[in-house]
């Protein structure tokens, strides 16, 4: 289940770099043409979504070293600091630049020309886009299974899934905001509702990058394992031989692996060794059944 995982994670940062790099060299060729603040703040976009992609595609890879003396359990969490990152950077680089770029031609407004060039370009760059976010889509299908979409985002601890989610659904919004204020300024010939395209495209990728911080930012803190984890384990240890229950089960993640910490009552008959043997074949049977638990503590103890 990691290998899958990490394999659908790395096809979506695939197709949304492969969308954002094409989609950026059309959209600064046409703001050259056109001297659009909106399609130039489309266009700054699109590159920092592209950087985006490289840091994700970067955290996900280091995620993967093996643990050492220093770092025992791992690097796993080397993803979500990137994803705070590439959140960071789209709150600065798309949002705040392109408010800037609209509050700038609003205040120094000048003549647009061949937007017909710009709206072709928009027109394509939605075509894109969408494949990119269908691709995404697709990748987190494969993970959620029959899983709701909504519960699956609330409880995923994929972060690099969701930053790609919402740069995709960002950049669709900014598109098509970018085309409508575009339109408006052809049909009147103001260009002020270029520059208020250009504000707007910022609004919306500040509060994405504000909602993509927020679920990043549970995961750097220290989150447990998802909820069905967490019922998969309560269910395998309730089953297990010669245990009685789990009195305390704590999880956390990091980036694909789960630890486990547990304390667990065990039959009162048992002597040590007999105890011993039997949280031994339950902690097999656990990483047997729960591919992503990597480390696994287990106390017996009669009371929490």
């Amino acid at each position: 289940m990691a290998s899958a995982s990490h394999s659908s994670t790395a096809r979506a940062i695939l197709y949304a770099f492969l969308a954002n790099f094409g989609i950026a060299i059309a959209k600064t060729w046409a703001a050259w043409l056109t001297g659009s603040g909106s399609m130039m703040a489309e266009a700054i976009h699109s590159y920092a979504d592209t950087g985006n992609q490289v840091l994700l595609y970067l955290g996900l890879t280091q995620s993967q070293r093996p643990p050492d003396e220093e770092h025992p359990l791992g690097y796993g969490k080397l993803s979500y600091f990137w994803s705070f990152v590439v959140a960071i950077l789209l709150f600065s680089l798309g949002g705040l630049f392109s408010i800037y770029e609209g509050v700038h031609k609003l205040q120094h407004p000048e003549p647009l020309s061949m937007i017909w060039v710009a709206i072709i370009v928009l027109a394509l760059a939605i075509l894109l886009e969408a494949g990119s976010l269908f691709g995404a889509l697709r990748e987190i299908k494969l993970i959620r299974g029959t899983r709701p979409f909504g519960e699956w985002l609330k409880h995923t601890r994929n972060s690099e899934l969701v930053v790609v989610l919402g740069e995709d659904i960002g950049a669709q919004v900014g598109l098509m905001l970018a085309l409508v204020f575009l339109v408006m300024a052809w049909i009147t010939g103001d260009p002020v509702f270029d520059a208020m395209g250009s504000i707007c495209i910022g609004v919306v990728l500040i509060v994405i990058s504000a909602f993509v911080g927020w679920r990043v930012r549970s995961l750097l803190l220290g989150r447990s394992a998802d909820p069905e984890i967490q019922a998969a384990i309560d269910e395998i240890i309730c089953e297990a031989e010669h245990i009685e229950c789990a009195l305390n089960t704590i999880t956390i993640q990091f980036g694909p692996d789960t630890m486990l910490a547990a304390k667990v009552k065990v039959q009162p008959n048992l002597n040590i060794e007999s105890a011993v043997r039997a949280i031994n074949a339950m902690e097999r049977e656990l990483k047997a059944r729960i591919p992503n638990l990597k480390w696994c503590f287990i106390e017996p103890d009669v009371t929490d």
